[in-house]
């Protein structure tokens, strides 16, 4: 990829504005790509249709920012962390087998960057698993990139019907694992490591397999709680919770709602009483009970959700954030859920 006129006078201006301060004091199929290599090297132009926009790679990305964890771990996942030039938005410690990896990258902000943040790495391609950073209020608009030459992708996992879900929209469809591997391998052509895409998609597959092999459907209740004390935040019925609890063979309590997540009231949750919940624990700290521990003291203090059945008998099953996201922590989470349904057994 070549640096364009106007982002050399983006970047320029950058500069400039730079100066002058220190003078003064983040699910829809996406469709194949129409040129590839076949099993073997990607062939550039890459063309891709992502979330209703068409893509063009004329060559592997070197410097990437991607715009959060999720999308991040899948780079890390593929070898690529010399070319992220900048990342943010994490909701968690990254992934243990990865941290090495992550030692060397640039954090450019705990939660999301500023568009002049960003350009100031000198990207040539910007990633994201959340269409909110491509929306007003988040980064930029994706079109805000493309002035500057520089292509944006996001991941499929946020698209349904060529909307992005986290950007606004709602999804229509169920999130499914197809669309998780979809997201690697098009991540992988992108960059030219096809192979370590298809390596790392049945690396998952095989982890997958072996959590949830003979597994009855018990067919336990469950409520997927993320954040938020006063008007928490809980899994609606075609994220990724609900995906989860599908595959570990029990039920999210809340299959009424559309939402990824919603708030809602206390009482509503009370009233489902499920006989598990699952509990964020965020290494953030933007809402009240974002960690596990605030969690569950409000839950064993507080005079109406201290009468749910699940809170009288502890039965708590703690996810990271990043492990209840569209991500390739999914399958961590698919794990810890068969192990921690196992261990609390049925409600009696």
């Amino acid at each position: 990829m070549k640096i364009g006129t106007r982002r050399i006078a983006a970047l320029t201006s950058l500069v400039l504005a730079a100066g002058l301060i220190t003078a003064c004091g983040e699910s829809e199929a996406v469709s194949e790509a129409v040129a590839t290599g076949g099993d073997g090297e990607t062939v550039y132009p890459l063309v891709l249709d992502n979330c209703g926009r068409s893509v063009t790679v004329d060559a592997p990305p070197q410097r990437v920012v991607s715009l959060d964890q999720d999308s991040t771990e899948i780079l890390l996942s593929l070898g690529l962390q010399d070319r992220i030039v900048g990342t943010a938005s994490w909701t968690d410690p990254v992934r243990e087998n990865l941290a090495e990896a992550n030692a060397s990258v640039p954090r450019l902000a705990d939660n999301a960057p500023t568009y002049e943040v960003v350009l100031g790495t000198d990207p040539d391609f910007v990633t994201a698993s959340f269409g909110r950073h491509y929306e007003q209020g988040g980064v930029a608009d994706r079109s805000r990139f493309a002035e500057s030459d520089i292509e944006t992708y996001l991941a499929p996992t946020d698209c349904d019907n060529g909307l992005s879900v986290n950007g606004g929209n709602p999804r229509t469809s169920p999130l499914t694992m197809e669309a998780l591997y979809r997201t690697i391998r098009e991540m992988a052509e992108v960059f030219d490591v096809r192979e370590r895409g298809e390596n790392f998609v049945s690396e998952l597959q095989g982890r997958l397999d072996a959590a949830t092999s003979g597994r009855d459907k018990t067919g336990e209740s469950i409520a997927f709680w993320f954040a938020d004390t006063k008007s928490p935040y809980l899994a609606g019925r075609t994220g990724a919770p609900a995906l989860l609890a599908e595959q570990v063979g029990a039920k999210n309590v809340y299959p009424d709602l559309q939402d990824d997540w919603e708030a809602v009231g206390w009482e509503t949750v009370v009233d489902r009483d499920p006989s598990v919940l699952v509990l964020g624990d965020l290494l953030r700290n933007r809402f009240t009970g974002d960690k596990l521990a605030d969690k569950i003291a409000f839950l064993e203090s507080d005079p109406l959700t201290s009468t749910m059945y699940a809170v009288k008998n502890k039965r708590y099953i703690s996810l990271h954030g990043a492990e209840m996201n569209p991500s390739i922590r999914m399958v961590d989470a698919i794990e810890k859920l068969v192990v921690g349904l196992n261990e609390i057994g049925p409600r009696s």
